[in-house]
């Protein structure tokens, strides 16, 4: 459906929230989101070794300063989110965070020096911080206040199965083709793909949002607060998210914590094995295989989160994680054995780091920054 129709759309007719009600459009945003779980599959396996093997860089904060760039750049990109939802639609930020991400295969592919593969990671960052903010809020705003465990389970799944899929798929190619060129373009199909979906079929949630927000105010109980206290704010909600609210500022540090993990897997797995033999096919199962059992346990975790509340379910995978590290040194005599263990532990700890924040909270000026 064309941009133009999407406002008229939302303002004309009853709008019903819901998965049910609204599954095409849920499924098409799953869809997406598996383009943008695959932009940053292309790095998983092959980049770090890139830096040390095509651009010989020996010192490892050289080597590490792709993955500095992408981490702060999408923090960044993350925080803005919020603002920018308060002038601009959902819609036309997705769109913006794919255009971000259409140089990015084109310069990890022929980038001369290495500074070209730390400027495309800059893109990478505003690419993933405006893409998956914007389709994780749009799945929240099409099932309104019920199910959203599920919905964010399925949200996971779908983007860290194409990272994990990517990631081998890339290995693969690497050690039939070259670390470069061939492996990198994978990623062309997933930024033409993401953003011809995202500029012709998806639909902007307005209309969701405003009918979720009409029921919240029309809620009975106490008088509910306006202005800044109700989320139009940006300082106010950074605050509650970073330290005030305790349960927003336990699921921030999970996730600091948890990317912190994750990045540290991203640059210095790839070096560690291959320097103890295994070739990139090898590198690519291990770094493919833990996104995709991660993003496999999400369709569970996802419903349980819903039952059982997330807290449990954080204190969990945090534990499961942190023996993941240990296990990868311990067995690092056999590091096939050593790749796969860990990559089971990292993908087996079943985290619901993300918080479910209230149509106050995502619809106002503020949103809801991320900063992990």
């Amino acid at each position: 459906m064309a941009i133009g129709t999407d406002r008229p759309r939302a303002a004309g007719g009853p709008v019903r929230l819901g998965l049910r009600a609204n599954w095409p459009q849920f499924a098409l945003l799953v869809v997406v989101n598996v383009f943008v779980g695959g932009m940053v599959g292309l790095e998983r396996a092959t980049t770090s070794l890139v830096g040390t093997r095509v651009f010989h860089l020996s010192g490892y904060l050289a080597v590490f300063s792709f993955i500095v760039a992408f981490g702060v750049t999408k923090a960044l990109t993350n925080l803005a989110a919020g603002p920018l939802i308060a002038r601009h639609t959902r819609k036309a930020l997705l769109v913006a965070g794919w255009a971000a991400g259409l140089p990015v295969p084109f310069l990890l592919a022929w980038a001369p020096a290495w500074g070209w593969i730390v400027a495309a990671n800059v893109c990478l960052g505003v690419n993933q911080g405006l893409t998956s903010s914007m389709v994780v809020n749009m799945k929240m705003d099409l099932t309104g206040p019920r199910g959203r465990g599920l919905a964010m389970g399925l949200n996971e799944a779908a983007g860290y199965v194409a990272v994990g899929a990517t990631a081998l798929a890339t290995g693969y190619l690497a050690a039939a083709y070259g670390l470069r060129p061939v492996p990198e373009l994978i990623g062309v199909i997933y930024a033409v793909a993401g953003l011809a979906l995202s500029v012709v079929v998806v639909r902007d949630t307005a209309g969701h949002v405003a009918a979720e927000t009409a029921a919240h105010a029309a809620q009975p109980g106490p008088a509910r607060p306006t202005g800044p206290a109700a989320g139009s704010s940006f300082w106010i909600i950074f605050k509650d998210a970073s330290w005030r609210s305790r349960p927003l500022r336990g699921a921030s540090q999970a996730g600091l914590a948890n990317n912190l993990n994750d990045g540290l897997t991203w640059a210095v797995f790839p070096l560690l094995f291959a320097s103890h033999g295994l070739g990139l096919a090898a590198i690519g199962l291990i770094k493919g295989l833990y996104p995709m059992l991660w993003g496999g346990c999400q369709l569970f975790t996802g419903r349980l989160a819903d039952t059982i509340g997330r807290r449990p379910m954080i204190v969990t995978g945090m534990i499961v994680q942190a023996a993941a590290f240990p296990a990868a040194l311990v067995l690092l005599g056999w590091p096939l054995v050593a790749g796969l263990a860990s990559a089971i532990l990292l993908g087996a700890e079943r985290r619901r780091r993300r918080p479910h924040p209230p149509i106050v909270a995502r619809a106002g000026p503020g949103g809801v920054p991320v900063l992990a």
